[in-house]
């Protein structure tokens, strides 16, 4: 099953912005809305394997 993510977008000074609401840290830009898209893509992508790897494997800090 495949999640669903929101991603907001808009046209600022020349250039496509956006970000995906349900995950912070996750945004991007293009020149064209469908540049942006694939950008945004692939900052979810990076972002949900970064996470997934992260709770495979969580650090362990010095106390």
């Amino acid at each position: 099953m495949k999640n669903k993510y929101t991603a907001v977008i808009k046209k600022d000074a020349g250039w496509w912005i956006g970000w995906v609401e349900e995950i912070p840290g996750v945004n991007s830009q293009g020149k064209t809305k469908v540049e942006l898209l694939k950008n945004l893509r692939s900052a979810l992508g990076e972002a949900l394997e970064f996470n997934l790897n992260f709770k495979a494997y969580p650090a362990t800090l010095p106390r």
